[in-house]
């Protein structure tokens, strides 16, 4: 997609996003995942729908990035969940 399509504008209703999130979990850890639709899935997760977050309740949302390409989400998930993005977290993002 060019911005020029739209005259120099991007129209975001129009585009569709995959998000990474990252919960503060009741134990002080971090949960990341990344979903299509972050109000649903953060509503799965805090009514506890979501196995791996069931437990770490009470969760709140530390911080989410949007992405236009599922696959760069899906790869930045896993890094973050890796050792040195679990570092790039504790040192830029929380």
């Amino acid at each position: 997609m060019d911005y020029a399509d739209f005259g120099g504008q991007v129209r975001l209703e129009e585009t569709t996003f995959e998000y990474v999130y990252i919960l503060k979990c009741n134990n002080d850890k971090t949960y990341v995942g990344h979903t299509s639709n972050l109000e649903n899935r953060l509503t799965r997760h805090h009514k506890g729908y979501v196995p791996a977050t069931k437990i770490l309740r009470p969760l709140s949302l530390l911080t989410y990035l949007a992405f236009t390409d599922k696959y760069k989400a899906i790869a930045f998930e896993k890094y973050l969940k890796s050792g040195s993005g679990r570092a790039f977290l504790k040192k830029r993002l929380i």
